[in-house]
């Protein structure tokens, strides 16, 4: 019998290999839904976002109508409450977006709709979802990762990884749990048994 579709949010720290993980499920006839897309999207399509965030941050963070994410950034992450009231303006319109594609993905009868969210909790999303699935490596392989992916010191990784939760935070919120170290096979066998538990509890 076949599965019914159901809805995944794949999340995890920075550098644990979430990608990699996408891209097998996508293979596994998965439809991907990425926030981090749909974030960029919403910032350069969505004029009430955009004006929102003209008045928090400041007119000059767009420059002949192009966002400076750059500058956006620095701004909005030089305090909690900045990043708060960032994310209170971006995430509501990121969530009705991402809600529309994971209800067209299961119309189109996609195996399941995976929701490729880093902040799959603090934006809500996970409300979505049936099934959490994080993806998680130890500290110091991310750090390697992060430091040869993005060319940046140790230093810049290790403060961009410790603004992060730990991986032990990830892994008490999820059904499932995957390391982002497993070779293609053994990555490939643990998600599709995943998959075919998931929509046989459907």
């Amino acid at each position: 019998m076949e599965n019914k579709g159901f809805v995944i949010g794949l999340t995890g720290p920075t550098g644990a290999g979430k990608s990699t993980v996408a891209k097998e499920l996508e293979s596994l006839g998965c439809r991907i839904v990425d926030c981090d897309r749909i974030a960029r999207q919403i910032t350069d399509t969505c004029a009430p976002c955009r004006e929102a965030l003209q008045e928090e941050f400041g007119a000059d963070i767009f420059r002949e109508g192009v966002l400076d994410r750059k500058l956006l950034a620095q701004r909005a992450f030089a305090s909690s409450e900045k990043t708060q009231r960032l994310n209170g303006i971006t995430h509501p319109w990121i969530l009705r977006e991402t809600q529309a594609q994971v209800e067209a993905g299961l119309a189109a009868g996609a195996r399941a709709v995976v929701i490729d969210a880093p902040l799959l909790f603090e934006a809500g999303a996970d409300r979505f979802c049936q099934k959490i699935l994080a993806v998680t490596v130890p500290y110091e392989k991310r750090l390697r990762r992060i430091m040869a992916r993005d060319n940046i010191t140790e230093e810049q990784a290790r403060a961009r990884m410790d603004a992060q939760h730990p991986e032990s935070w990830y892994e008490a919120r999820a059904d499932w749990v995957v390391s982002g170290s497993m070779d293609d096979a053994a990555l490939r066998e643990i998600l599709e048994k995943h998959l075919a538990e998931g929509g046989e509890e459907e």
